[in-house]
């Protein structure tokens, strides 16, 4: 019996009862099943973004180096000698928390396919994860499922994980992070877009065949999450990285010809998102006649087929004269090739199965009537100013706590499950330097990765904790030596529709693109992630940014890895900010006061001068200061080489102001540490530039020495820093 279609069905769906009146009025009738469902997923926040457009339209996206930002499926900027850098960063969240393996699989497919798509050869993966307190069981699951789940699809499909970051804290018990960004490379002559045109031209859809897994899956990543989500189950999609590889191929193969019209992957919302997004940006219609639609399970109806997220799949509008030419290449690798509709010029789509029409939809307003909100928001009063802390645990002990904890301890367990290496591109590896660095096949040119957040930033003062994460990725390129170009953002957010919430995106938003703006970095794609809740619980606000630098020469790239012999210099003002710091979390149990301050000009100026040291070839590694403070950093710096270092700075006589705990922990902004052969050249240079440095020690040796005696052996350190995931999953 066919299901009743009111508003009721609607809610289930995520309608509103408003959205679903608004239906109803462009409709001029009750809709079909399928077109409740092509509405619902349309409308939802996953694809319309319906909470957030109206403030992601003041983020700053052009410069010169643009080629396209946001509205393609990823952004595109020049990087020299005729090649354009294609990069997308997007969630699989609540997936990765219902089928962690599943989840975070097609979530790197999917980003994967936001590339390619556009012409590039993928040529590296990063992800930003966050999990939940490591003490509870759920979380262990989770991290080993989504871990397998990265390298598994990432390996096999051939593409090197080269990068990212991971954290954990309560907020995500219930509500993991999975945030997933693929790079790739092409001419830039050779980019395809989705706009579909030419009345009459064949639709065609290629790859897997279609099943019922993912159905609703947009609409269930635009909703809370109850206690027990085992029930959302058939809504995570299944992937195959074999088929995505024959699919990449057979894509690249196709378009070196002149056969493609238009092209789109089918991701959130499948079959539904692809059509009327092709249609609608090119003002056409589109006609479907589901019936050659391939599928892997008997008697689906066209409400499955139109929502199904089956992955591997892709939508391409063909030149009728290239057809047997496109299908021949499919069928040489083994894919299905079905011409499934055509374009028409009704400005509507129509669905057809077993001679029915299954919805028939005017596009114009299913796009134009989309829910715009722009929700009530309530902006939380900045923190104070932390005020003095006594340190209870001395210099030593509070390292070796540092850099064992959860947040800092050695990600080896978790990047030895992905190939790094693939493709034999990859010049700076996870754990090697601030960014990841890949060289650009055929050029000696390279890319510089790397994503940023740091969420207890954001959750004390969301404007400055939004600001700070693109300006941590601009620190991270420019460590490496490269030239920050532009960023992709996945903003994760809890429930819009509490004032507090939209408050806090409202102000990341802000932040961000007061930075953006400053340092020349403008945001050319992304994806934003709301209702990231359970149980009425919300997450940390997480607006994670992927950052994409050029560096000019691959070899002049430098990482963190200290040699023996070399003089340390700190670039930038230390003044022992410990609010929101880790030191404060994980010695005190504290997370309250300000995040430190920020200073746009001072981080262009550091910066700029770092990567001039860099480009000139003084500097032999370099390493921002970011989590944990001037120790910690230098701390990895010795474990990255295996060398140590002797401190002669003392505290007091720099920030005179705050105690040792604070110089050392305090997680001031626009500094780094750098190694280099003649300090004083530097420090010169420095004076020269007007940019605060000073001295720092030499390194050498097998231990840390700090001014005032306090020594760590390099051993105990690798100990403590290798402890925590080691333990975790012996």
């Amino acid at each position: 019996m066919d299901q009743l279609v009111d508003a009721a069905l609607g809610r289930s769906f995520g309608l509103s009862g408003e959205e679903y009146d608004r239906v109803l009025a462009i409709m001029g009738r009750t809709p079909s099943l399928t077109e409740l469902g092509i509405f619902s997923v349309m409308w939802s926040e996953h694809c319309s973004y319906k909470s957030s457009r109206v403030w992601l339209k003041t983020l700053p996206t052009s410069a010169p180096w643009v080629i396209h930002g946001p509205g393609e499926n990823a952004g595109v900027v020049d990087i020299g000698e005729g090649l354009a850098a294609i990069f997308k960063m997007e969630s699989h969240n609540h997936p990765s928390f219902i089928e962690p393996f599943q989840g975070a699989a097609t979530g790197v497919g999917g980003i994967l396919r936001d590339v390619f798509t556009m012409g590039a050869r993928p040529i590296a993966n990063l992800n930003a994860l966050r999990f939940g307190d490591p003490s509870l069981a759920v979380t262990k699951r989770v991290v080993d499922g989504v871990v397998r789940g990265i390298g598994g699809y990432g390996n096999c499909v051939g593409v090197p994980t080269v990068g990212g970051e991971t954290n954990f804290h309560r907020s995500y018990n219930g509500n993991p992070l999975v945030n997933a960004m693929t790079v790739g490379i092409a001419a830039q002559d050779r980019i395809f877009l989705s706009a579909a045109a030419g009345i009459g031209n064949p639709v065609v859809y290629v790859g897997s065949k279609t099943g019922r897994d993912g159905i609703h899956g947009a609409t269930m990543a635009s909703s809370e999450f109850a206690a027990d989500s085992e029930e959302k189950r058939p809504t995570v999609q299944v992937g195959d990285p074999f088929i995505e590889k024959l699919l990449i191929e057979a894509c690249l193969e196709l378009m070196a010809t002149d056969a493609i019209v238009a092209i789109q992957d089918m991701g959130a919302a499948g079959l539904t998102s692809s059509s009327v997004e092709m249609a609608g940006k090119g003002g056409v219609g589109i006609e479907l006649d589901l019936d050659a639609v391939p599928q892997r399970e008997a008697g689906m109806t066209a409400y499955e087929m139109m929502l199904s997220e089956s992955q591997e799949r892709m939508l391409i509008v063909i030149d009728p004269a290239r057809e047997d030419m496109a299908r021949a290449i499919f069928e040489k690798w083994e894919l299905d090739f079905a011409v499934i509709g055509h374009i028409t010029d009704t400005g509507r789509i129509v669905v057809k199965h077993r001679g029915v029409v299954e919805a028939d939809i005017a596009l114009d307003p299913l796009a134009e009537q989309a829910p715009l909100y722009e929700r009530p928001y309530t902006e939380a009063a900045k923190p104070a100013a932390l005020g003095d802390v006594d340190d209870p645990v001395g210099i030593g002990p509070a390292l070796l706590r540092l850099i064992g904890c959860p947040d800092l301890a050695s990600r080896r367990w978790i990047w030895d499950q992905y190939d790094g290496t693939v493709g034999g591109q990859t010049v700076k590896r996870p754990g090697q330097a601030d960014a990841a660095v890949v060289k650009i096949p055929g050029s000696a040119r390279a890319l510089a990765l790397t994503t940023d957040c740091t969420p207890r930033y954001c959750a004390a003062d969301p404007e400055a904790g939004g600001a700070q994460a693109v300006v941590e990725a601009w620190r991270n390129i420019t460590a490496t030596g490269g030239v920050p170009l532009a960023v992709t953002d996945n903003l994760n957010f809890g429930n819009p529709e509490k004032p507090l919430i939209m408050g806090q995106i409202v102000a990341a938003i802000r932040g961000m693109g007061a930075a953006c703006t400053a340092l020349d970095f403008p945001v050319v794609s992304g994806n934003v992630s709301l209702y990231n809740e359970t149980e009425g619980s919300g997450i940390l606000p997480t607006p994670a940014i992927g950052g994409l630098g050029v560096i000019a020469d691959a070899a002049q790239a430098v990482g963190i890895a200290l040699a023996p012999g070399l003089d340390l210099v700190v670039v930038g003002a230390t003044r022992g900010e410990l609010g929101q710091s880790l030191w404060l979390r994980e010695v005190l149990g504290r997370e309250d006061g300000a995040p430190p301050a920020l200073d746009f000009a001072v981080e262009r100026r550091n910066g700029e001068f770092v990567r001039g040291l860099i480009i000139d070839g003084v500097v032999t590694a370099c390493h921002d200061v970011s989590d944990g403070g001037l120790l910690v950093a230098v701390a990895e710096m010795v474990l990255a080489g295996d060398v140590g270092a002797a401190l002669s700075l003392a505290p007091e006589g720099t920030a005179p102001k705050v105690g040792a705990h604070g110089f050392w922990f305090g997680e001031d902004q626009a500094r780094y540490v750098l190694a280099v052969v003649d300090g004083a050249a530097v420090m010169q240079a420095a004076q020269g530039a007007g940019v605060p440095a000073v001295m720092l020690g030499r390194s050498g040796g097998d231990r840390l020495t700090l001014h005032d005696g306090t020594a760590i052996s390099v051993a105990e350190m690798r100990t403590a820093h290798e402890h925590f995931f080691a333990r975790w999953f012996a």
